[in-house]
């Protein structure tokens, strides 16, 4: 197998659901062996009936992040789906996104990780959303996120989370770019069909973009499979 495609058959996985939910999830993780995986705190943005729509429930949240192997990852979204019970609304979102790179303990680990903890149901067809969707993540200074979700949601957006956090920079390379950017950071996540993406990221932009006084930056990434959002 060649390096790119070893790479590329890892996957990050991000959960968005409620703390007492986490709970669950974090115990399935430990009870699955998974090696590595972050617990954060964030917050919904959406009203209560963008909310409902998405099936993310009340605003606040815990955001997961866990690395896995592609096929490992099909089988806890389907896992995840029935114990956390995320055709139900309120419960919460997954999804995955391809890993570009990893280093080379890490991809071992990965390898490691033992198939005796991860056994197709066949129901995958029940649950597996077939469409293309993106995360877009909005970097920006505190007290901003309110502005980003209007423009986002003005271009078609359903709702987002906020999670919390502090920027890490090269002041010399901070002061070349002239921008006076403040450590601590908003980072508003939202996960939309790939056809809305250009729409919300320039709406982003224009509203709160490098030059505007939420100095933030827009990147989007490939959604590989997603869960416990509801298409009407």
């Amino acid at each position: 197998m060649s390096e790119n495609n070893t790479i590329m058959s890892f996957r990050v996985l991000i959960l968005v659901t409620t703390p007492k939910l986490s709970e669950l999830a974090t115990e399935y993780f430990k009870r699955k062996d998974l090696p590595i995986h972050y617990k954060l705190n964030a917050v919904g943005t959406a009203p209560s009936d963008i909310l409902d729509i998405l099936g993310i429930g009340t605003s606040e949240k815990s955001v997961i992040l866990c690395m896995v192997r592609k096929d490992i990852a099909d089988v806890i979204l389907r896992e995840l789906y029935v114990e956390l019970m995320f055709g139900v609304p309120g419960n919460g979102i997954a999804f995955t996104l391809p890993l570009g790179a990893a280093n080379k303990k890490l991809m071992n680990m990965m390898n490691g990780m033992s198939d005796d903890n991860f056994k197709s149901d066949g129901k995958e067809e029940l649950i597996m959303s077939e469409i293309k969707r993106v995360m877009i993540a909005a970097v920006i200074n505190p007290g901003f996120s309110e502005e980003v979700m209007k423009a986002a949601k003005g271009a078609g957006a359903r709702g987002g989370t906020v999670i919390h956090g502090r920027g890490v920079t090269d002041d010399e390379a901070v002061n070349l770019w002239g921008l006076g950017l403040q450590e601590e950071k908003e980072i508003v996540m939202i996960v939309t069909e790939t056809e809305n993406k250009l729409a919300i990221m320039n709406a982003i932009s224009e509203s709160c973009g490098v030059n505007t006084d939420a100095q933030g930056f827009v990147v989007s990434l490939p959604i590989d499979t997603v869960i416990g959002i509801r298409n009407n």
